[in-house]
């Protein structure tokens, strides 16, 4: 693992955009038009107004309005949701204008109103009311579960609506492709035009596979062809919202340099997360990811697509790049988004038996077979010979949400432990990539993730293993007199120094890389372990798995504990299981030899065994907070403690036999 890390350390590369340049390269009318992608997926687990609110702060860049257009795919299939953007459409007339004349530069809504030093302008407190009778009405209608009559005030509205009938399910239903605003036909309140809004749900059947976000990602690019076909797409999640409105130019500037790589296929932008505590229980910044393996990876072919963030040529997910540059423009259209023949081809192109015997998925788009759809697919646009940037200005470009319980924490990277394993497996192995791209450490950088799960099995046995040697009185290690003892030591020391190193040199506290090296071993030993058992399952036959929605609905108690720095256990889940047994056996393990130091006289036959059952003891103290000690919701479950009681007796009583 810590070889693989080295590759994207041998050439870091850090890029700078002049966005006043731009001019001198083209005029804004010849922009290229932009294409924004935005997938929600379940209105109870993604609240509406998060999604809304990622929306509004794209649709109010700084981009000629006639070259915009945003794309919502809701495969969640909910009426509450379209709903929801019926409502934004109407507040958009407002908040646009708003944002333009007083040069707000957060353009969220929510983050603009909810700022701890919040800009004021003359019309600031009449938007704002806009805005919260907005919030007001989304969120009963997502509470009640049903649409009032009061709150439907057009016609086409109701007939839009009407189309969810009984037999209507999300599993099951047809295409829905709703224009719920139109350039040069939909003007805000000052009397300019307003950007697209499109509101799609793909159709879905029981007996159709639809390939999760993959899938919907496929329908958008088909639907936005029939319509606005522009030549630049970005795509983002639905919690990240955009925080600087000039991030579609710094973009441009790599695109439309006529000095770059014709190849280059992507600019792709960091994943920001606000609402972090200070010190980053759960390591969710990602910061690995992205301050040491995206500019690494820059110098080689280029950043991994993050999932979101990422600005894209359209012409990339139809071809390597010598067969697509008669794509090189875009084709563009002129006629009426609404009109007949428009949406026509917009419902068929999104049904399910639209990709049956063609390329999609496989040669075209988004590629299936993998629930890391993002980085699978920028591996194999890399192997076709596409190149990509990574942009990291000072002002992050995109704010998003980071789970802050344990257990969506837990959940979120056992579903990319899956993900990256299918991967690992496809016929498009990062071995094979690293022959294609004739770049050795560009395979090395993608082995780094897609070998990711392979590690629970060392880390797995490194916390059970010694410690029930450790408490049938057995030595497994080297002595502190063996030469071999201290090549353990300096390999530990080394790996974790030049972690913590590079933490402080980054400025961030002491503190927070704990946390951060603890979160790393949670995740290793309860996601990825899961992982690994679900994909070897899955793989032959026994098993099969879904893609679930990390819920970006927080509870206020459970948000002031997360601020607070306290873990958030809370429900009964299996993912619990490896870390409470695991340090049940530790804490044991580490006292009995401590017994045995003390009765023998003698600390150097298990040394090595005490220290690592002490740094897991340690780092289990969370843990061993939420079984013994907390009284509050979010502490560990009864039934899992005793569960966990229970494996590690069965755990001891087999080493037993075995030593």
């Amino acid at each position: 693992m810590w070889v693989t890390t080295q590759a994207f350390r041998m050439y870091p590369t850090h890029r700078q955009v002049f966005i006043e340049h731009l001019e001198h390269y083209v005029k804004e009318s010849d922009y290229p038009g932009l294409d924004v992608f935005i997938c929600t997926a379940d209105p109870y687990k993604e609240p509406p107004m998060g999604v809304v609110n990622t929306a509004l702060s794209v649709m109010a860049y700084d981009y000629p309005i006639e070259k915009l257009s945003v794309y919502v795919s809701d495969d969640g299939g909910s009426k509450l949701t379209l709903f929801a953007f019926m409502e934004a459409a109407r507040f958009a007339a407002h908040w646009l204008p708003y944002c333009r004349k007083n040069k707000v530069v957060e353009r969220c809504p929510k983050a603009h109103f909810g700022s701890s030093n919040p800009s004021r302008f003359p019309e600031t407190d009449q938007i704002k009311t806009m805005y919260e009778s907005m919030r007001v009405r989304v969120e009963n209608v997502i509470k009640r579960g049903s649409i009032s009559h009061d709150y439907i005030t057009k016609q086409g509205e109701s007939e839009a609506l009407s189309r969810w009938t009984d037999g209507f399910t999300p599993q099951n239903h047809p295409s829905v492709v709703q224009v719920l605003l139109e350039n040069g036909k939909d003007n805000d309140a000052t009397g300019h035009g307003m950007p697209n809004l499109v509101y799609i749900s793909r159709e879905k059947s029981t007996d159709s596979p639809h390939h999760f976000k993959a899938g919907a990602l496929n329908v958008l690019l088909r639907v936005s062809a029939t319509m606005t076909n522009a030549p630049v797409i970005l795509t983002l999640d639905s919690d990240m919202y955009s925080n600087d409105p000039q991030t579609p130019l710094r973009a441009l500037c790599y695109l439309l340099d006529p000095s770059m790589d014709p190849k280059l296929g992507y600019v792709q932008f960091p994943q920001v997360f606000h609402g972090i505590n200070k010190n980053d229980i759960y390591g969710g910044e990602l910061r690995h990811v992205f301050e040491v393996h995206m500019p690494g990876m820059d110098w080689l072919a280029g950043p991994i697509h993050a999932g979101s963030g990422g600005f894209f040529r359209r012409r990339v997910f139809y071809g390597c790049p010598s067969e697509t540059l008669e794509m090189n423009q875009g084709r563009q259209v002129s006629h009426s988004i609404k009109s007949r023949e428009v949406l026509e081809m917009a419902h068929h192109v999104a049904g399910c038996k639209y990709e049956n015997q063609t390329k999609w998925g496989r040669k075209m788009g988004f590629r299936y077979g993998s629930l890391v759809e993002d980085l699978y697919t920028s591996c194999l646009l890399q192997c076709e010979g596409w190149k990509s940037i990574y942009c990291n200005p000072k002002r992050p470009a995109f704010l998003g949400k980071s789970p802050i319980n344990l257990h969506d924490f837990l959940n979120q990277t056992m579903r990319w432990s899956v993900g990256l394993l299918e991967v690992a497996f496809s016929r498009y192995s990062p071995i094979t990539f690293g022959v294609q791209s004739i770049s050795l450490l560009s395979g090395l950088c993608f082995a780094h993730y897609t070998f990711w799960p392979i590690w629970a099995i060392p880390v797995t046995i490194y916390a059970f293993l010694p410690q029930l040697a450790l408490l049938n009185s057995a030595s497994i290690f080297p002595k502190i007199s063996d030469p071999w003892c201290w090549l353990y030591v300096v390999l530990f020391l080394g790996a974790y120094g030049q972690d913590y190193l590079e933490f402080v040199l980054s400025g961030r506290p002491t503190q927070r890389w704990w946390n951060h090296q603890r979160a790393w071993m949670m995740r290793v030993l309860s996601s990825f372990t899961f992982g690994l058992v679900e994909f070897l399952l899955k793989y032959v036959g026994i098993s099969t798995f879904g893609f679930n929605v990390t819920s970006k609905v927080v509870e206020e108690e459970q948000r002031k504990r997360y601020q607070k720095g306290i873990f958030e256990f809370g429900v009964p889940s299996p993912v619990f299981l490896p870390l409470t047994t695991a340090a049940i056996i530790n804490l044991v393990a580490f006292l009995s030899g401590f017994a045995q130091a003390c009765r023998q006289r003698s600390i150097e036959d298990v040394f090595l065994q005490m220290c690592l059952a002490g740094f897991a003891v340690v780092n289990c103290c969370p843990v061993y907070e939420a079984m013994a000690w907390r009284r509050d919701q979010g502490k560990l479950p009864l039934k899992i403690t005793v569960i966990s009681v229970v494996l590690a007796w069965a755990l001891y009583s087999a080493s037993s036999m075995a030593f």
